[in-house]
């Protein structure tokens, strides 16, 4: 049996989480062996991963995972899965990463919500104008359309 054809069992062994993780991102299975050059995701690439296997995830003010989460705690939770620090507040993220223009984001930034100067939550870009999120009490970890034009946007190094 080729790769090629171990694709499909492949990806039933892969999972939910993974299918919809590759819906989100856009992108494509990997296979061990198909390519010599078969590179590593990048840092947010899988932070964004992780982000999206916490799918329906609850929301709880202050809580960094594993299975509640608020807006920073997912971002900090994700990049740590990763093999990235980050501090604990959007504000703090915010001040830690390297700030982007919208025309140059690209999956896995973070996306920060502003109101003036006051950076007041924080979610992942997973491409085509959406985050992955933990939006609000009440609420789960979910993809969903950026609501506004006040964001700015940070890349993780």
């Amino acid at each position: 049996m080729t790769a090629l054809n171990r694709v499909p069992s492949l990806m039933a062994r892969a999972g939910t989480a993974s299918a919809l993780t590759l819906a989100a991102v856009g992108g494509s299975i990997v296979v061990p062996g198909l390519s010599s050059d078969a590179a590593a995701a990048t840092t947010a690439t899988k932070a964004l991963q992780v982000a999206a296997s916490k799918k329906g995830a609850p929301y709880k003010w202050g809580a960094t995972g594993p299975r509640r989460f608020d807006c920073s705690g997912l971002t900090l939770y994700s990049f740590k899965k990763a093999g990235k620090k980050l501090p604990r507040t959007a504000a703090q993220q915010y001040n830690t990463t390297r700030h982007i223009s919208a025309k140059n984001r690209k999956a896995g930034d973070l996306v920060f919500f502003h109101s003036g100067s006051n950076v007041y939550h924080v979610g992942i870009y997973a491409g085509k104008g959406k985050i992955w999120h933990a939006p609000k009490t009440g609420d789960v970890v979910r993809l969903q359309k950026i609501w506004t034009k006040s964001v700015w946007y940070g890349r993780v190094s």
